[in-house]
Protein backbone atom coordinates (compact mmCIF):
# COMPACT_ATOMS: atom_id res chain seq x y z
CA UNK A 1 0.00 0.00 0.00
CA UNK A 2 -0.73 1.75 0.69
CA UNK A 3 1.58 7.97 1.50
CA UNK A 4 2.44 11.93 1.10
CA UNK A 5 3.43 13.71 4.94
CA UNK A 6 1.54 9.21 2.17
CA UNK A 7 2.50 10.97 4.25
CA UNK A 8 -1.99 13.63 13.21
CA UNK A 9 -5.00 15.15 12.67
CA UNK A 10 -5.17 17.96 10.18
CA UNK A 11 -8.02 20.36 10.80
CA UNK A 12 -6.89 22.76 8.07
CA UNK A 13 -4.73 20.81 5.62
CA UNK A 14 -3.79 23.54 3.20
CA UNK A 15 -2.36 26.04 5.73
CA UNK A 16 -0.48 23.27 7.49
CA UNK A 17 1.04 21.95 4.29
CA UNK A 18 2.07 25.46 3.32
CA UNK A 19 3.64 26.13 6.71
CA UNK A 20 5.54 22.87 6.78
CA UNK A 21 6.80 23.33 3.25
CA UNK A 22 7.94 26.87 4.02
CA UNK A 23 9.87 25.60 7.03
CA UNK A 24 11.49 22.96 4.87
CA UNK A 25 12.72 25.45 2.29
CA UNK A 26 15.97 26.04 4.19
CA UNK A 27 16.54 22.44 5.23
CA UNK A 28 18.84 19.94 3.58
CA UNK A 29 18.83 16.15 3.64
CA UNK A 30 21.66 13.64 3.31
CA UNK A 31 20.15 11.85 0.35
CA UNK A 32 18.46 14.51 -1.75
CA UNK A 33 20.33 17.75 -1.08
CA UNK A 34 18.15 20.80 -0.78
CA UNK A 35 14.43 20.36 -0.11
CA UNK A 36 12.19 22.30 -2.49
CA UNK A 37 10.68 25.47 -1.08
CA UNK A 38 6.96 25.34 -0.39
CA UNK A 39 6.23 28.53 -2.21
CA UNK A 40 7.68 27.07 -5.43
CA UNK A 41 5.61 23.93 -5.70
CA UNK A 42 6.24 22.18 -8.97
CA UNK A 43 4.73 19.25 -10.81
CA UNK A 44 6.81 16.10 -10.18
CA UNK A 45 9.14 14.88 -12.90
CA UNK A 46 9.40 11.30 -14.13
CA UNK A 47 11.77 10.36 -11.30
CA UNK A 48 9.47 10.78 -8.29
CA UNK A 49 6.42 9.60 -10.25
CA UNK A 50 8.24 6.40 -11.15
CA UNK A 51 9.12 5.89 -7.49
CA UNK A 52 5.47 6.27 -6.48
CA UNK A 53 4.24 3.82 -9.14
CA UNK A 54 6.90 1.26 -8.21
CA UNK A 55 5.92 1.60 -4.57
CA UNK A 56 2.26 1.09 -5.45
CA UNK A 57 2.96 -2.09 -7.39
CA UNK A 58 5.05 -3.45 -4.54
CA UNK A 59 2.59 -2.69 -1.76
CA UNK A 60 -0.50 -4.05 -3.53
CA UNK A 61 1.07 -7.33 -4.57
CA UNK A 62 2.42 -7.60 -1.04
CA UNK A 63 -1.12 -7.07 0.26
CA UNK A 64 -2.41 -9.83 -1.99
CA UNK A 65 0.22 -12.17 -0.54
CA UNK A 66 -0.82 -11.09 2.96
CA UNK A 67 -4.40 -12.23 2.27
CA UNK A 68 -3.03 -15.72 1.62
CA UNK A 69 -1.35 -15.73 5.05
CA UNK A 70 -4.45 -14.64 6.99
CA UNK A 71 -5.82 -18.19 7.41
CA UNK A 72 -2.61 -19.01 9.27
CA UNK A 73 -2.36 -16.02 11.59
CA UNK A 74 -5.45 -13.83 11.23
CA UNK A 75 -5.40 -10.20 10.16
CA UNK A 76 -3.74 -8.93 13.35
CA UNK A 77 -1.05 -11.58 13.06
CA UNK A 78 -0.21 -10.55 9.49
CA UNK A 79 0.07 -6.90 10.53
CA UNK A 80 2.40 -7.81 13.38
CA UNK A 81 4.62 -9.91 11.13
CA UNK A 82 4.72 -7.22 8.46
CA UNK A 83 5.57 -4.37 10.79
CA UNK A 84 7.96 -6.33 13.04
CA UNK A 85 10.03 -7.76 10.21
CA UNK A 86 10.08 -4.43 8.40
CA UNK A 87 11.17 -2.66 11.60
CA UNK A 88 14.04 -5.10 12.17
CA UNK A 89 15.24 -4.76 8.56
CA UNK A 90 15.10 -0.97 8.58
CA UNK A 91 16.78 -0.65 11.99
CA UNK A 92 19.62 -2.94 10.91
CA UNK A 93 20.12 -1.16 7.59
CA UNK A 94 19.68 2.43 8.75
CA UNK A 95 21.09 2.18 12.29
CA UNK A 96 19.34 5.44 13.20
CA UNK A 97 20.71 7.57 15.99
CA UNK A 98 18.35 8.37 18.85
CA UNK A 99 20.06 11.43 20.28
CA UNK A 100 20.06 15.02 19.19
CA UNK A 101 16.36 15.29 18.32
CA UNK A 102 13.79 17.63 19.82
CA UNK A 103 10.48 16.74 21.41
CA UNK A 104 8.75 17.90 18.26
CA UNK A 105 10.89 15.54 16.20
CA UNK A 106 9.90 12.62 18.41
CA UNK A 107 6.28 13.74 18.34
CA UNK A 108 6.40 13.50 14.56
CA UNK A 109 7.84 9.98 14.79
CA UNK A 110 5.10 8.87 17.20
CA UNK A 111 2.36 10.36 15.02
CA UNK A 112 3.88 8.78 11.89
CA UNK A 113 4.12 5.39 13.59
CA UNK A 114 0.55 5.62 14.90
CA UNK A 115 -0.78 6.49 11.43
CA UNK A 116 1.26 3.68 9.89
CA UNK A 117 0.05 1.11 12.41
CA UNK A 118 -3.57 2.20 12.09
CA UNK A 119 -3.43 2.16 8.30
CA UNK A 120 -2.00 -1.37 8.20
CA UNK A 121 -4.31 -2.79 10.86
CA UNK A 122 -7.49 -1.39 9.36
CA UNK A 123 -6.75 -2.27 5.72
CA UNK A 124 -5.99 -5.87 6.63
CA UNK A 125 -9.20 -6.06 8.64
CA UNK A 126 -10.93 -4.77 5.50
CA UNK A 127 -9.29 -7.21 3.07
CA UNK A 128 -10.22 -10.05 5.43
CA UNK A 129 -13.88 -9.13 4.77
CA UNK A 130 -14.09 -7.61 1.27
CA UNK A 131 -12.10 -8.03 -1.99
CA UNK A 132 -8.76 -6.27 -2.24
CA UNK A 133 -9.79 -3.99 -5.11
CA UNK A 134 -12.87 -2.78 -3.27
CA UNK A 135 -10.94 -2.22 -0.03
CA UNK A 136 -8.27 -0.09 -1.70
CA UNK A 137 -10.85 1.85 -3.71
CA UNK A 138 -12.49 2.93 -0.44
CA UNK A 139 -9.15 3.46 1.30
CA UNK A 140 -7.88 5.81 -1.39
CA UNK A 141 -10.61 8.32 -0.56
CA UNK A 142 -8.39 9.46 2.33
CA UNK A 143 -5.54 10.74 0.14
CA UNK A 144 -8.01 12.14 -2.37
CA UNK A 145 -9.83 14.07 0.37
CA UNK A 146 -6.49 15.45 1.55
CA UNK A 147 -5.76 16.76 -1.92
CA UNK A 148 -9.23 18.30 -2.33
CA UNK A 149 -9.09 20.08 1.03
CA UNK A 150 -5.55 21.31 0.45
CA UNK A 151 -6.16 22.69 -3.04
CA UNK A 152 -8.98 25.11 -2.10
CA UNK A 153 -10.15 25.23 -5.73
CA UNK A 154 -13.74 24.82 -6.87
CA UNK A 155 -12.69 22.37 -9.58
CA UNK A 156 -11.45 20.00 -6.88
CA UNK A 157 -15.05 19.55 -5.76
CA UNK A 158 -15.91 18.20 -9.21
CA UNK A 159 -13.19 15.58 -9.00
CA UNK A 160 -14.37 14.66 -5.50
CA UNK A 161 -17.92 14.16 -6.80
CA UNK A 162 -16.59 11.93 -9.57
CA UNK A 163 -14.66 9.83 -7.07
CA UNK A 164 -17.66 9.53 -4.76
CA UNK A 165 -19.77 8.44 -7.72
CA UNK A 166 -17.36 5.59 -8.29
CA UNK A 167 -17.51 4.60 -4.63
CA UNK A 168 -21.30 4.74 -4.64
CA UNK A 169 -21.38 2.50 -7.70
CA UNK A 170 -18.98 0.10 -6.05
CA UNK A 171 -21.05 -0.04 -2.88
CA UNK A 172 -24.40 -0.43 -4.60
CA UNK A 173 -23.61 -3.35 -6.87
CA UNK A 174 -19.87 -3.89 -7.17
CA UNK A 175 -18.32 -7.11 -5.85
CA UNK A 176 -21.73 -8.56 -5.03
CA UNK A 177 -22.34 -6.14 -2.15
CA UNK A 178 -19.85 -5.05 0.49
CA UNK A 179 -19.62 -6.14 4.10
CA UNK A 180 -20.38 -3.06 6.22
CA UNK A 181 -17.61 -3.70 8.76
CA UNK A 182 -15.10 -4.30 5.98
CA UNK A 183 -16.08 -1.09 4.21
CA UNK A 184 -15.84 0.88 7.47
CA UNK A 185 -12.35 -0.50 8.12
CA UNK A 186 -11.28 0.49 4.60
CA UNK A 187 -12.55 4.05 5.11
CA UNK A 188 -10.76 4.21 8.47
CA UNK A 189 -7.59 3.03 6.76
CA UNK A 190 -8.04 5.88 4.28
CA UNK A 191 -8.13 8.43 7.10
CA UNK A 192 -4.93 6.93 8.51
CA UNK A 193 -3.43 7.00 5.02
CA UNK A 194 -4.04 10.73 4.77
CA UNK A 195 -2.31 11.20 8.15
CA UNK A 196 0.51 8.94 6.98
CA UNK A 197 0.97 11.17 3.94
CA UNK A 198 1.29 14.29 6.08
CA UNK A 199 3.63 12.84 8.71
CA UNK A 200 5.78 10.88 6.26
CA UNK A 201 6.75 14.13 4.57
CA UNK A 202 7.44 15.82 7.91
CA UNK A 203 9.56 12.85 8.96
CA UNK A 204 11.55 12.99 5.73
CA UNK A 205 12.41 16.62 6.40
CA UNK A 206 13.32 16.17 10.07
CA UNK A 207 15.36 12.96 9.86
CA UNK A 208 18.21 12.03 7.47
CA UNK A 209 17.78 9.32 4.86
CA UNK A 210 15.31 6.67 6.11
CA UNK A 211 16.15 7.02 9.82
CA UNK A 212 12.78 8.48 10.72
CA UNK A 213 10.97 5.74 8.82
CA UNK A 214 12.91 3.06 10.72
CA UNK A 215 12.06 4.62 14.09
CA UNK A 216 8.39 5.09 13.19
CA UNK A 217 8.17 1.52 11.91
CA UNK A 218 9.58 0.24 15.20
CA UNK A 219 6.94 2.21 17.14
CA UNK A 220 4.16 0.88 14.88
CA UNK A 221 5.42 -2.68 15.39
CA UNK A 222 5.35 -2.26 19.17
CA UNK A 223 1.76 -1.03 18.97
CA UNK A 224 0.63 -4.02 16.89
CA UNK A 225 2.56 -6.70 18.78
CA UNK A 226 0.02 -7.33 21.59
CA UNK A 227 -2.84 -7.71 19.10
CA UNK A 228 -0.87 -10.10 16.93
CA UNK A 229 0.24 -12.26 19.85
CA UNK A 230 -3.31 -12.45 21.22
CA UNK A 231 -4.73 -13.58 17.87
CA UNK A 232 -1.98 -15.81 16.49
CA UNK A 233 0.17 -16.75 19.47
CA UNK A 234 2.89 -19.28 18.64
CA UNK A 235 1.81 -19.45 14.99
CA UNK A 236 3.84 -16.29 14.43
CA UNK A 237 7.03 -18.32 14.99
CA UNK A 238 6.22 -21.00 12.41
CA UNK A 239 9.11 -20.99 9.86
CA UNK A 240 6.84 -20.97 6.81
CA UNK A 241 4.69 -18.22 8.27
CA UNK A 242 7.77 -16.21 9.18
CA UNK A 243 9.11 -16.55 5.66
CA UNK A 244 5.84 -15.42 4.09
CA UNK A 245 5.60 -12.60 6.62
CA UNK A 246 9.09 -11.45 5.71
CA UNK A 247 8.12 -11.35 2.03
CA UNK A 248 5.03 -9.29 2.86
CA UNK A 249 7.13 -6.94 4.99
CA UNK A 250 9.63 -6.33 2.20
CA UNK A 251 7.00 -5.90 -0.51
CA UNK A 252 4.42 -3.96 1.49
CA UNK A 253 6.53 -1.92 3.91
CA UNK A 254 10.29 -1.71 3.45
CA UNK A 255 10.44 -1.13 -0.31
CA UNK A 256 7.32 1.03 -0.91
CA UNK A 257 7.68 3.20 2.20
CA UNK A 258 11.31 3.92 1.39
CA UNK A 259 10.46 4.82 -2.22
CA UNK A 260 7.59 7.04 -1.07
CA UNK A 261 9.76 8.80 1.51
CA UNK A 262 12.28 9.66 -1.21
CA UNK A 263 9.55 10.75 -3.63
CA UNK A 264 7.95 13.02 -1.05
CA UNK A 265 11.17 14.99 -0.78
CA UNK A 266 10.75 15.86 -4.45
CA UNK A 267 7.03 16.51 -4.89
CA UNK A 268 4.22 18.31 -3.01
CA UNK A 269 2.22 16.19 -0.58
CA UNK A 270 -1.17 16.90 -2.27
CA UNK A 271 0.18 15.79 -5.65
CA UNK A 272 1.50 12.60 -4.10
CA UNK A 273 -1.90 12.05 -2.48
CA UNK A 274 -3.79 12.06 -5.75
CA UNK A 275 -1.22 9.83 -7.45
CA UNK A 276 -2.01 7.30 -4.74
CA UNK A 277 -5.51 7.06 -6.19
CA UNK A 278 -4.11 4.92 -8.98
CA UNK A 279 -3.72 2.11 -6.47
CA UNK A 280 -7.29 0.71 -6.78
CA UNK A 281 -6.42 -0.42 -10.30
CA UNK A 282 -3.16 -1.96 -9.09
CA UNK A 283 -4.99 -3.65 -6.21
CA UNK A 284 -7.67 -5.00 -8.53
CA UNK A 285 -4.98 -6.43 -10.80
CA UNK A 286 -3.17 -8.01 -7.86
CA UNK A 287 -6.46 -9.42 -6.56
CA UNK A 288 -7.17 -10.99 -9.93
CA UNK A 289 -3.68 -12.41 -10.55
CA UNK A 290 -2.89 -13.63 -7.03
CA UNK A 291 -6.27 -14.14 -5.36
CA UNK A 292 -8.42 -14.85 -8.44
CA UNK A 293 -10.88 -12.10 -7.51
CA UNK A 294 -12.49 -11.38 -10.88
CA UNK A 295 -13.80 -7.95 -11.83
CA UNK A 296 -17.22 -7.33 -13.33
CA UNK A 297 -17.94 -4.49 -15.74
CA UNK A 298 -19.50 -2.50 -12.87
CA UNK A 299 -16.43 -3.07 -10.70
CA UNK A 300 -14.13 -1.84 -13.45
CA UNK A 301 -16.30 1.23 -14.10
CA UNK A 302 -16.34 2.15 -10.40
CA UNK A 303 -12.57 1.90 -10.13
CA UNK A 304 -12.15 3.84 -13.38
CA UNK A 305 -14.23 6.72 -11.97
CA UNK A 306 -11.98 6.97 -8.91
CA UNK A 307 -8.84 6.84 -11.05
CA UNK A 308 -10.27 9.42 -13.43
CA UNK A 309 -10.89 11.77 -10.52
CA UNK A 310 -7.29 11.30 -9.42
CA UNK A 311 -5.84 12.02 -12.84
CA UNK A 312 -8.06 15.08 -13.22
CA UNK A 313 -6.96 16.42 -9.87
CA UNK A 314 -3.30 15.92 -10.74
CA UNK A 315 -3.66 17.69 -14.09
CA UNK A 316 -5.55 20.58 -12.48
CA UNK A 317 -2.78 21.11 -9.94
CA UNK A 318 -0.12 20.83 -12.63
CA UNK A 319 -1.70 23.63 -14.66
CA UNK A 320 -2.03 25.90 -11.61
CA UNK A 321 1.37 25.36 -10.01
CA UNK A 322 3.57 27.30 -12.51
CA UNK A 323 1.71 30.53 -11.73
CA UNK A 324 2.64 30.13 -8.05
CA UNK A 325 6.40 30.14 -8.54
Amino acid sequence: MNAAEPHGAQGAPAPLLDAEAAAAAAATTATTGTVLAAGRRRAPGPGPVALVVAGGLSVQFGSALAVLIMPRTGAFGVVTLRLAVAAVVLLLVCRPKVRGYTRRDWGTILAFGLAMGGMNTLIYQATDRIPLGAAVTLEVLGPLALSVFASRQWSSALWAVLALSGVALLGSSGFGGLDVAGAACALGAGACWAAYIVFSAQTGRRFPQADGLALAMAFAALLSLPLGVLEAGGKLLDPVTLGLGAAVALLSSVLPYTLELIALRRMPAPTFAVLMSLEPAIAAGAGFLVLHQALTLVDALAIALVIGASVGAVRSRTRREPSRK
